[in-house]
């Protein structure tokens, strides 16, 4: 492989190169480190033809380059690469850069997967440092709507709350994305949660009202309702008897359990842990209420 000082004008990106964003500010401090270090590595190109040479790796310091208004560019000049070969040195390059979009990066994986042959989700992940599981989240967002999409680009909403969202149909997307934008997920956990609750329901062909039952199970619930509401108040009255134990000198407090304190502590991390997931619970079915409401309007705009 051979080093040669290029004219920039003679240097095209690759049009199928994976990557389309490229953060303006952090192209512009690589420009300010070249102009005052020069250029610490080559472009690597390919020759298309008679002053004609192609990026496979380093668009950004191209780019670069061109903020700098320069004239010519070290480049490495590969032999012979096939257009697949040299999209994957492309991926390669970007697929550790913070700024490269979550799409960008899953078309890029389903285009190695699509033309490339024998490529495998796990043959896939080696290639490029990732594990399987990965590699299946990063494709399960080409699912995604294009209103979604635009927002997980924009990095508005996170990978996770995507991946979970990209299991929604279209519409139950567009509802999701619509509550979000109103506001009504105080961040990206909420919106997990509320997506996973939405995704247990969404593929329910009935879901059951309390007309349907029958007198037993409407009893049953009503015996379930009492049973977690009285539940849910007698916590309440501990809250009480706890604000008590708040206001005590913590001199009096130890005088009064003596020896029982090392106890007493652990008995209340015991409580605190089940609270903790007492009130995940009831998140989730808040979640699950919130998502319900969804399901009915689906199905009331469809009878409609």
């Amino acid at each position: 492989m051979s080093n040669k000082t290029l004219k920039m004008a003679h240097i095209e990106r690759n049009e199928d190169q994976p990557r389309e964003y490229f953060d303006p500010a952090k192209l512009q401090e690589l420009a300010d480190s070249i102009r005052e270090y020069g250029l610490l590595a080559p472009i690597l190109v390919r020759r298309l033809g008679p002053n004609r040479y192609q990026i496979i790796a380093g668009e950004r310091r191209w780019r670069a380059h061109q903020l700098l208004d320069a004239i010519t560019i070290e480049a490495k000049i590969q032999g012979e690469s096939d257009d697949l070969r040299a999209f994957k040195m492309s991926m390669t390059e970007n697929v550790t850069r913070a700024d490269m979009l979550p799409l960008e990066e899953a078309r890029g994986y389903d285009r190695i997967l699509t033309e490339e042959e024998g490529a495998t989700e796990a043959t896939v992940a080696a290639d490029f440092g990732k594990t399987v599981p990965y590699i299946k989240q990063r494709l399960a967002l080409l699912k995604l709507t294009p209103e979604v999409a635009e927002q997980v680009d924009a990095g508005n909403i996170g990978t996770q709350a995507a991946v979970k969202l990209a299991e929604l149909t279209d519409g139950n997307q567009r509802a999701v994305l619509a509550k979000w934008a109103r506001g009504d997920f105080a961040g990206d956990n909420q919106l997990v949660h509320f997506a996973f609750a939405l995704r247990q329901q969404q593929d329910q062909e009935v879901c059951m009202i309390v007309e349907d039952m029958t007198v037993e199970e409407r009893e049953e619930r009503a015996r379930t309702q009492t049973k977690t509401r009285s539940t849910l108040d007698g916590i309440e009255r501990i809250r009480g008897l706890l604000d008590g134990l708040v206001k005590m000198d913590p001199a009096d407090l130890a005088l009064a359990l003596e020896s029982e304190v090392g106890a007493r502590l652990e008995q209340m991390d015991r409580v605190a842990d089940a609270v903790q997931k007492a009130r995940f619970a009831l998140r989730q079915a808040k979640a699950h209420s919130e998502a319900r409401e969804i399901i009915v309007n689906a199905e009331a705009v469809s009878a409609a």
